[in-house]
């Protein structure tokens, strides 16, 4: 029986492989025959992901953008649909009508670092925030939270989540990460994410390291202005860099690149990160070989928008080696700037043809092209009916004990008999 156990290895491990070969080489195939489909404009479109909802700032309630996104997906054929705000019983019914009006199938993300409670906050529960899962010393309940945000995303008819975020908080003026990051251990920065990662992709959900090439170490909202990060390569390498190198090497299949300005990497004067070929191209994809789908951040924050306004951002991006723009700030200014960039040789249709084949693919892979709509009954009951257990899990293995003498810096006596306390 032993020297059959080799044997039964060897079938098992061949059959995964030629499992996976196949589906690679039927994701090639469909992405050639989808983007012959395609106009050079729609090919374009591809490349771009665009909002179906937001807040208005004066009155604060969400505001659909519906007939905006009809007119997108109908004149360009747009690529993806990020969620926001909204009834998540409204968002589903409004993706179902979108989906059936599209020529090529959308590719559905959100940003839902702690599961849909992010965007779909009055009716979803939420899940713990990053910080809490870094008190946890067991890293596979972090693989169970991203798995029940899989489930929730799946349901929801989602195909992608922006996260895991793998910024490693060692700022402690950051205004924006913060609670988000799993704190200020690289190692278990990296060990988290790739854990949360994998409980995504192995349940069907594609994954999005952010914020490459890291925003930890900042005291300005990427969302409000550009934040500055005067540190050499070598403190990057060791630090900012490290969690997603991991992360490469476990498999992550995509990443988002944030709005920073460091000089060691790009000293061109108020060049973001994701307009940088010197940190996409050169940095990320050539030197730590990442093979995956690159995202920028949101095209309409200011950490961008405030020095390439009009739809250079997103020109910018692809030049730099960006697959996908998020959030144009103006999709027409956005695809009429890309025409002329190609038209003036700043970017040519080889580099489109192989970003949009390379969208297609992974649209394959995460089974974007089974079109099912979403059924609406139950949906609230269902995206909510694993969060209690695993937020109570979390809570009871999360508690933090703390030493006395770290008590005693908080000007707290413990009693000669107690030698700690829980905070």
């Amino acid at each position: 029986m032993n020297r059959l156990l080799p044997l039964i290895f060897l079938f098992f491990f061949s059959s995964a492989s030629f499992s996976q070969n196949t589906r690679t080489l039927n994701a090639k195939q469909w992405a050639d025959s989808v983007y012959a489909s395609l106009t050079p404009e729609q090919r374009i479109a591809q490349l771009m992901i665009i909002r179906l909802s937001s807040i208005d700032m004066k009155t604060k309630q969400v505001k659909y953008l519906y007939d905006v996104a009809e007119r997108l997906v109908k004149q360009y054929n747009i690529g993806g649909i990020c969620l926001f705000q909204g009834r998540v019983d409204t968002l589903a019914l409004q993706l179902n009508r979108l989906k059936q009006k599209a020529q090529t199938p959308i590719m559905v993300s959100i940003d839902g670092e702690w599961g849909l409670n992010m965007r779909m906050f009055d009716q979803v529960y939420p899940l713990p925030k990053q910080m809490m899962l870094g008190a946890l010393t067991d890293s596979s309940i972090v693989y169970q939270y991203g798995k029940v945000i899989a489930n929730q995303c799946k349901r929801m008819g989602i195909h992608m989540n922006y996260a895991p975020v793998v910024d490693v908080n060692n700022n402690p003026n950051n205004p924006v990460i913060n609670d988000r990051s799993f704190g200020e251990d690289k190692e278990k920065v990296a060990r988290f994410g790739i854990e949360y990662m994998k409980g995504l992709q192995e349940n069907g959900v594609m994954a999005c390291a952010k914020h490459f090439p890291g925003h930890g170490d900042v005291a300005v909202d990427s969302h409000l202005d550009l934040p500055i990060i005067n540190k050499t390569k070598e403190a990057l390498d060791t630090v900012e860099l490290y969690p997603f190198k991991k992360m490469i090497q476990g498999g992550v299949a995509s990443m988002m690149v944030g709005h920073l300005f460091i000089p060691a990497i790009d000293s061109a004067i108020n060049r973001p990160t994701s307009l940088s070929a010197n940190n996409i191209k050169n940095l990320l994809q050539n030197e730590l070989q990442f093979k995956g789908l690159v995202i920028t951040d949101a095209l309409e924050m200011m950490g961008v928008k405030k020095f390439f306004p009009n739809g250079e951002s997103s020109v910018q991006s692809l030049i730099a080696g960006a697959d996908m723009l998020c959030l144009p700030d103006s999709v027409d200014l956005a695809m009429t700037k890309i025409k002329d960039a190609i038209a003036t040789n700043r970017l040519s249709w080889e580099d489109i043809e192989q970003r949009c084949k390379k969208v297609l693919e992974n649209k394959y892979l995460y089974r974007v092209n089974e079109i099912t709509p979403i059924d609406t009954s139950e949906l609230l009951i269902d995206l909510n009916k694993e969060v209690i257990a695993l937020r109570r899990e979390i809570a009871e293995k999360s508690v933090t004990l703390v030493t006395h003498e770290e008590v005693d810096a908080f000007h707290w006596e413990p009693q000669s008999n107690r030698q700690t306390a829980y905070l």
